[in-house]
């Protein structure tokens, strides 16, 4: 930047500097904003001159420095900051200030030196006029002193009133204020002593209007300034009288107090009605955004509107008798569906979330039919659980090449049908839509989400045992769905809440039910589960291919960039995980070849599983590990993945279920959600997902309402090589992991070469 003023003035340059989009032009503006706040101090350069300099900065004058300093480099942006910040004040007829030669000025070595802060006591007349005495002190004496000084020091006051405050000039020798001055004092950052008999306690909130009963997502309700004195809300006829006043101060209750000019202007302001969604975000946070100002809002009832939650009974048509949690569900779920705001129920899986909603339609009125929008392996489920629980209720599949739409009951159909019939489905009459396992569209700008939100309904509700797997994103996916602009703009939302904090929660929990099986009173009934980390060694095959593999790779990586480095670096990361679970996968055989430590456990665990009457999952992200499995193991097994047909899953689940197959191979994307498994006592995990959610979710299938069993989890682990790595991660930084592993592998492509080997490289056990 400094390199572009060659031949002009700072001054001179000034204009372009604003005109420029990019960096320079931030840091133009940033500068110019603070000048205007007073928030420069005075100085010396080297040889003796007065200078100007940007500061003091509060956290947030910090905050956007640094945050723009991402841009460049932080020292460059203080000296532009600060030439800035001195050249204004001395910017001739042209300048925002006065006109101001650069002179010697002793005394502001003084100044810089002691910190000497200046500050203004007001005195009034008997007919309430104002004059102020100008003072100054040392930032560590508390005692102010009228400016009594010599001619240098007066010269100094003038130096910096012509940049903080133009009327400080004048103060020296004429001390009477005018109304006007007065009325900026009361907004400008030089330290002001008010006298005693004046009260500067005068504040504005913003009132929400009370709802006057049940209200609706679509209502307009009413949003208005309130004026407080200290703690005692002011009649409209106050504000009246506040909103008329010619002078900053008026008598107010047997006071007199300081009005500010912006105090003035909203007393007689009339603000636009909102909606009963922006108000709902306003009551819960306690703040708004009015005009680009955050204010406080005072919410009235409305909070206790959204939180109070009616008790009824379960509906008498439900074959079944709720849990305690689980008619809590339904009274909070018939709460907000009642208020068309839309709800989020991320109970644990297991936990009983399908028979809540089933509950939840009984309870509501019939005149529209409840859409389910479920993945595909779920619709033999639903209908099941719904013949079941609310036997005599329509229900009809919209799936499959002669699908057609039912006027009535439950209509269930799937993500994919979904997506491809969104111009039939958003033009039907909907009194729920429900989205199961909500964190298939966690992508807002994906099709079946886009798909999703085109379809209109009086109320939808989100079920979903991880309704974050990977970002608040998600979050915001999900319960934007569900209740529209609760939460913003995705881009606001993502520059007010990069991080969750207090009052993300306030503003979610309304909205977002979440129970865990190991919450006092939630399903006490089921027994324990024991999570093991199983650790093989790898074969001489195995430890040579991973050797191989790594040196090359490394090697590779190190001489590309860019895509290509990434590409490879996932390329690394599979192959690794494919050698760990058996040389034959990752050398594409179509049969087992060769030996692993993986298979020898697993072959030990199955044996001693089947001998004890016992059942178990086998979970793998790899399809073709599983067909390899498949062919291996002697015990009857069924094998679900994505590509298995909805008939043919509905049976190999009712062949597991009753007793016919011990062991169930499940493709971890297609099987970790949604199935009732209870059968099972032992959860395999021959290979790690990397995302504790989603292992979570697949364990889940076993260890949910309906099991009797205690359950065992085996997560099997190659020593020595990535997986342990990254499985010590996961058992000792459980929260790290969940921050900065929910990518899975690709959460490894941005490492350096040198932390990329360390990761990796195989080490002796």
């Amino acid at each position: 930047m400094f390199g572009d003023l060659r031949g002009k003035s700072l001054f001179e340059a000034l204009p372009d500097a604003l005109n420029d989009p990019g960096y320079w032009g931030v840091a133009t503006t940033t500068a110019l904003a603070l000048v205007a706040r007073g928030r420069i101090v005075p100085s010396v350069t080297a040889d003796g001159h007065d200078t100007w300099r940007i500061g003091p900065l509060d956290h947030a004058d910090e905050l956007h420095l640094r945050q723009l300093a991402a841009h460049g480099d932080y020292d460059e942006l203080r000296a532009y900051l600060d030439a800035v910040a001195d050249v204004l004040p001395r910017g001739g007829a042209e300048g925002p200030f006065a006109a101001a030669e650069p002179r010697h000025v002793p005394e502001l070595q003084a100044w810089a030196d002691e910190q000497i802060k200046l500050s203004l006591r007001i005195e009034t007349t008997d007919d309430l006029r104002f004059r102020a005495i100008v003072q100054v002190r040392a930032i560590t004496d508390p005692h102010p002193r009228d400016v009594r000084g010599s001619g240098r020091e007066l010269d100094a006051i003038r130096a910096i009133g012509r940049s903080t405050w133009p009327p400080l000039h004048r103060l020296l020798d004429q001390a009477d204020l005018t109304d006007d001055e007065v009325a900026e004092l009361l907004t400008t950052d030089i330290e002001v002593h008010w006298p005693k008999n004046l009260t500067t306690s005068l504040s504005a909130k913003a009132v929400i209007g009370e709802p006057g009963g049940r209200f609706s997502a679509g209502d307009l309700l009413t949003f208005d300034w309130q004026l407080a004195l200290g703690d005692d809300v002011l009649t409209e006829a106050e504000m009246d009288v506040i909103a008329e006043a010619s002078r900053p101060v008026i008598r107010l209750r047997d006071q007199w107090v300081l009005v500010d000019p912006a105090l003035r202007r909203k007393a007689r302001q009339q603000l636009k009605p909102i909606t009963a969604v922006q108000a709902v975000t306003a009551a819960l946070t306690g703040t708004a955004v009015i005009d680009g100002e955050h204010v406080d809002v005072v919410p009235h009832s409305l909070t206790a509107a959204i939180t109070t939650v009616p008790e009824f009974p379960q509906p008498a048509a439900l074959r079944a008798t709720l849990r305690d949690y689980q008619l809590h569900g339904l009274r909070w779920l018939a709460h907000m569906t009642g208020l068309g705001l839309g709800a989020c129920l991320a109970d644990d899986m297991g936990l009983g979330k399908t028979i809540t909603l089933i509950a939840l339609h009984l309870h509501r009125d019939h005149e529209h039919p409840t859409l389910v929008v479920c993945p595909a392996s779920l619709l033999g489920n639903w209908e099941r659980e719904i013949q079941r629980f609310a036997p005599g209720t329509p229900v009809t599949r919209y799936h499959g090449p002669q699908r057609t739409l039912a006027d009535h009951g439950v209509v269930l159909t799937t993500y994919g049908t979904m997506r491809l019939d969104a111009e039939t489905l958003k033009n039907h009459a909907w009194g729920i839509v429900v989205a199961d396992e909500a964190q298939h569209v966690k992508n807002p700008h994906s099709g079946t989400a886009k798909a999703l939100r085109s379809i209109p309904a009086a109320a939808r509700v989100a079920l979903s045992g991880t309704p974050v797997e990977n970002s608040l994103s998600e979050l915001w996916s999900v319960l934007d769905w569900t209740t529209p602009g609760l939460l913003g703009t995705h881009r606001a939302f993502r520059t007010r809440w990069p991080e969750p904090d207090d009052t993300l929660t306030k503003v979610v929990r309304p909205f977002l039910l979440r129970r865990r099986k190991s919450d006092p009173g939630v399903a006490p009934e089921l027994p324990a589960k024991t999570e093991t980390d199983r650790f093989v060694s790898l074969t001489t095959e195995q430890a040579a291919l991973y050797e191989a593999l790594t040196r090359d790779t490394l090697d590779r990586i190190a001489a590309s960039d860019g895509m290509a480095r990434r590409g490879l670096v996932l390329k690394l990361l599979t192959g690794l995980k494919q050698i760990c679970n058996h040389p034959s996968h990752f050398l594409g055989h179509s049969s087992l070849q060769g030996t692993s430590g993986k298979l020898d456990l697993l072959d030990e665990l199955l044996a001693t599983i089947v001998a004890e009457d016992g059942s178990a999952l086998i979970f793998t992200q790899y399809v073709g590990m599983a067909r390899l499995l498949e062919q291996h193991i002697e015990q009857p097994t069924r094998f679900l993945h994505g590509g298995t047909p909805i008939p043919q899953r509905e049976q190999m689940v009712d062949d597991f279920q009753q007793g016919r197959a011990p062991v169930f191979l499940l493709s971890l994307k297609a099987a970790g959600t949604g199935l009732n498994l209870t059968r099972a006592d032992h959860v395999i995990h021959f290979d790690r997902w990397w995302n504790p959610a989603v292992e979570d979710q697949a364990t889940d299938r076993a260890y949910r309402i309906g099991q009797t069993r205690p359950v065992q989890v085996h997560k099997l682990v190659t020593e020595g090589t990535v997986e342990e790595r990254i499985a010590a991660l996961l058992q000792d930084k459980r929260d790290l992991a969940d921050a900065v592993l929910h990518g899975g592998e690709t959460a490894f492509t941005d490492l350096t070469d040198a932390e990329l080997a360390e990761l990796v490289q195989l080490r002796s056990t």
